[in-house]
């Protein structure tokens, strides 16, 4: 649908300019655009669904397996402590973009509140987005 970010950004043929990492056949990664800490990324199916049982067996296998993936990029590129896994399924159980699936990797490190809400929604980040991107970018 049109407004849906995640359904447009990949249309956009914009990958750099749009932070997309990864394409693969059904499913893609790509930045946040408000990260919790350096490296934080979504991993989206192309198809707009809201909820995971609504993946194909196909949709639901390559999630997982970029997101496997992307925790091997991350460990090599940021080595974090940990990672925060995560699927708001819903306005109610938190979801900025709730009619449109994705997971959220979330890398941290000991003591990382160096994320600082400022202002809703606005955060301090030690590192840009397009300096993230060019680290992580090679490595899928």
């Amino acid at each position: 649908p049109k407004g849906c970010i995640l359904c447009d950004k990949p249309k956009e043929n914009s990958d750099v300019q749009n932070y997309i990492l990864h394409r693969g056949e059904k499913n893609f990664v790509i930045m946040n655009s408000y990260p919790y800490n350096p490296g934080h990324l979504m991993i989206a199916p192309y198809r707009h669904v809201a909820n995971l049982e609504e993946l194909t067996k196909e949709e639901l296998h390559e999630h997982f397996e970029i997101v496997a993936r992307s925790l091997k990029v991350l460990r090599q590129v940021f080595d974090p402590g940990g990672f925060n896994i995560g699927i708001n399924m819903g306005k109610v159980a938190g979801a900025g973009i709730d009619d449109h699936f994705h997971t959220h990797i979330v890398p941290r490190w000991q003591g990382d509140t160096n994320f600082m809400p400022v202002i809703s929604d606005v955060r301090v980040v030690p590192e840009a987005l397009a300096e993230t991107y060019d680290k992580l970018k090679g490595k899928f």
